[in-house]
C-alpha cells in the first residue's frame, strides 16, 4: 500500500495541475483554474453575502468538490457523519483563515498555481505559508487539540451534500434569482458542466487520496513523510510546463492577474492561512472534501470561510490588485490574534485546567 501511495500521490498533483489548466483554458480567470477560498468568495457573492459586483458567480467546482467527495464516500462504504470537535472554535479558524488568504489572494491551492504561473509573489506567500505552518506545528507538539469528533446521524451528514444540490439546482433552473458578475474575474468562468465535473473529479480524488496542501509541509517536518509534499511538488512542476507550453507563463512580481506586490502582506497574509490550516487539521481543500462526505465540523469550518468572505467584501478587508486595504491590515490584526489566543488556551490553558 507504500508504494502505491508513492506513486498516486504525484499522479494526483499532475491531475490536479492538468485539471487546472484547462479550467483556465476553458475561461477560468488565470492562475485560478481553481481557488477554494475565491470560488466560496465568489458564490457567497452570487448568493447576496456582499455585493462587490467584480467577484459574484456560483462556482460549479466547489458543488463538484462537496458531491464528488459525498459520491465516492459511499461508493467506498465511508460515509461517516461526524461532529463535536469544537465547531464554534472552527468556525472561527475559518473566518480568520479567508481573512488570511484574501490578503494574500489566494488559497493553498491557488498560491501554486501563482508559482507555477511565474508570479514570484506566491513564492514570498510559499514562505509565509512554511511560517505559519511552524506555527502551528509549534503548538501540536505542545498538546493543541480540537477534541475528536463523535459521530452522528447520518440525515447530519446528508445536509451538506443537499445543501450544494439545491445550489446546483438554482444555478441551473432558476438562475434569475442569483447575482453574476458581468466584468472582472467573476464573469470568468468555464461552462458550467465543464466545471462542475472538474469538481466532482478533484472531490473523490481528494477523498480517495486525502490530498491536503498543508500536510505536505507538515508531515515532512512532523514524522519525516514526504509522500504528500511530492502531490505539491508535482503540481507546480507540471503547471509550469503547461502554463509554458499554452503560453501563460510570466515570471515576474509585477502584471500577474489577480495580485499584488506587496511583499509583507503576501507573507503575513499565507502565515494566517498555514496557521489556521494546521489548527483546523487540513487546508481549505481538505476541509470541502471533509464536508463532502459527512464532517460536519468541516461544514461549519466552511461556513466560516464564507462568512469571513462576506465580511472582507462588505467592510473592505479584501486586498485588490492595487495592494491591502488599512481595513485589511485592521482585520488582519484581530484575526491573527483570536487565532493566537486560541492556539494558546487550546494548548496550554486547557491543559492545566484539566478540560
Amino acid at each position: 500500500m507504500g508504494f502505491i501511495k508513492k506513486i498516486s500521490l504525484p499522479l494526483v498533483g499532475l491531475l490536479t495541475a492538468v485539471i487546472s489548466l484547462t479550467l483556465v483554458y476553458l475561461g477560468n480567470p488565470p492562475n485560478m483554474g481553481f481557488c477554494v477560498a475565491c470560488f466560496l468568495r465568489d458564490t457567497a457573492g452570487a448568493v447576496g453575502l456582499h455585493s462587490v459586483a467584480t467577484v459574484q458567480y456560483v462556482r460549479p467546482e466547489i458543488i463538484g468538490i462537496l458531491l464528488g467527495s459525498f459520491f465516492i464516500s459511499l461508493v467506498k462504504k465511508e460515509f461517516s457523519p461526524k461532529s463535536g470537535s469544537a465547531p464554534l472554535t472552527r468556525f472561527i479558524l475559518g473566518f480568520a483563515l479567508m481573512v488570511g488568504a484574501l490578503i494574500f489572494l489566494g488559497c493553498p491551492l491557488r498560491m501554486a498555481l501563482r508559482i507555477a504561473g511565474g508570479d514570484l509573489n506566491a513564492i514570498v506567500g510559499l514562505f509565509g505559508f512554511a511560517a505559519g505552518i511552524f506555527g502551528g506545528i509549534f503548538f501540536l507538539n505542545k498538546g493543541f487539540t480540537l477534541k475528536r469528533p463523535y459521530e452522528v446521524s447520518k440525515t447530519d451528514g446528508y445536509i451538506t451534500p443537499v445543501v450544494a444540490l439545491i445550489l446546483l439546482g438554482l444555478l441551473v433552473i432558476v438562475p434569475s434569482i442569483l447575482i453574476f458578475s458581468t466584468e472582472g474575474s467573476g464573469s470568468k468562468h468555464a461552462p458550467l458542466i465543464f466545471a462542475l465535473a472538474a469538481g466532482i473529479i478533484m472531490g473523490a480524488v481528494g477523498f480517495i487520496s486525502r490530498l491536503c496542501f498543508v500536510a505536505g509541509i507538515r508531515d515532512s517536518v512532523l514524522f519525516k513523510d514526504y509522500i504528500m509534499f511530492s502531490a505539491f511538488a508535482v503540481l507546480i512542476l507540471a503547471g509550469i510546463i503547461g502554463n509554458i507550453f499554452l503560453g501563460n507563463f510570466n515570471i515576474s512580481f509585477e502584471n500577474q492577474p489577480v495580485a499584488h506586490t506587496d511583499g509583507l502582506w503576501n507573507f503575513l497574509g499565507m502565515l494566517l492561512v498555514g496557521l489556521c490550516s494546521v489548527l483546523l487539521g487540513g487546508c481549505p481543500f481538505r476541509q470541502l472534501v471533509l464536508a463532502g462526505s459527512g464532517n460536519s465540523d468541516s461544514a461549519v469550518t466552511i461556513l466560516g470561510m464564507i462568512s469571513g468572505a462576506a465580511i472582507a467584501h462588505n467592510f473592505s478587508l479584501a486586498s485588490s490588485a492595487e495592494g491591502v486595504t488599512s481595513n485589511g491590515k485592521i482585520g488582519y490584526v484581530i484575526a491573527l490574534a483570536a487565532v493566537v489566543l486560541i492556539a494558546v488556551y487550546n494548548t496550554f490553558i486547557k491543559a492545566k485546567a484539566g478540560e
